[in-house]
Order: structure tokens, then sequence, then C-alpha cells
């Protein structure tokens, strides 16, 4: 008979630490399981939403990268610019090089390929460095990146 009564006491224990855990507020131990029940299922809802939510955000945020890497170094004088797309990219100089006249930024030296990749590497700067003052290469390169972006969307590169 011991037996039986420490058995009972457990689940007892039990149940009195699902109804805590799941905030019921059911006196009998039916009642309690129902309650558990129940909360089980509406944590499962909100995993799914969750979920959802995440591959959602995911999806969004993981749209199409944009098709060329750029890099920005500072020089005493300006900046060297590096582009690079593993494809061809018509069009994508243009851009680039608009953005540079609206930083203010004069091409000194280039080298581009728009054979079978796009590669471009550019010295820009300006004849008179104070004209440079607020520009650092974190801004040019956002400049640059901008640029892409907006050629990659007019010209459906997406």
């Amino acid at each position: 008979m011991g037996s039986r009564e420490r058995k009972r006491a457990a689940l007892n224990e039990k149940l009195q630490q699902l109804r805590a855990a799941t905030n019921s507020s059911a006196r009998n131990n039916a009642s309690i399981i129902v309650d558990a029940s129940k909360y089980i299922k509406e944590l499962k809802r909100k995993v799914e939403r969750l979920n959802k939510d995440a591959e959602t955000s995911q999806s969004s945020s993981a749209q199409t990268p944009l098709p060329a890497q750029v890099t920005v170094e500072t020089l005493e004088r300006g900046f060297l610019i590096n582009v690079f797309s593993g494809k061809n990219c018509p069009g994508l100089l243009v851009s680039i090089l608009e953005s540079f006249e609206k930083l203010g930024l004069d091409v000194h030296d280039a080298r581009v390929s728009c054979s079978d990749v796009f590669q471009l590497e550019a010295v820009g700067g300006e004849n008179n460095p104070e004209h440079l003052h607020g520009l650092d290469a974190q801004v040019v390169q956002q400049a640059v990146l901008e640029a892409i972006k907006n050629w990659s969307e007019s010209s459906g590169q997406d």
C-alpha cells in the first residue's frame, strides 16, 4: 500500500508542476491535463507563426545579391576603388562613373575590363583635397553599391 501512495503522491506532484508550468487555475487532474493540452497547442501555433515570420524575413533580406563586389581604400589624395563581377555587365561602368560624378570625384587613373567579367580599378580624387572633406571610403563604397543596385534593378539583373 505504501508504494501506491508514493506513486499517487509523485503523480500529484507532477500534475502540480504541470499546472504551474501552464499557468492553469484548474483544481482537478483532468482539467489540469486539458489546460496543459491547450497550452501545448498554443505553443505549437506560436512556433509555426515564428517559423513563418523567420522564413518571410529571410526571403526578403536574402534577395538576390548585387552582381558585383566593391572595395574602397583611402589614399593620400583620394580613393582606390575596385569593382568586380564574375560576368559581363553592360552599362555598369556608366552607372559607376555617374556615382563618382555625384560625389565630386574625378577619375585620375583607371583600368577596366568588360569582356567576360567586369573589373574596374580606379583612382578617384579631386584636384582640391578640401573638396573631399566629409568623404570617406565607406561613403564612396555606399555610393558605388547604390549605383550597382540601381543599375541591377533597371537592367533586370536581379
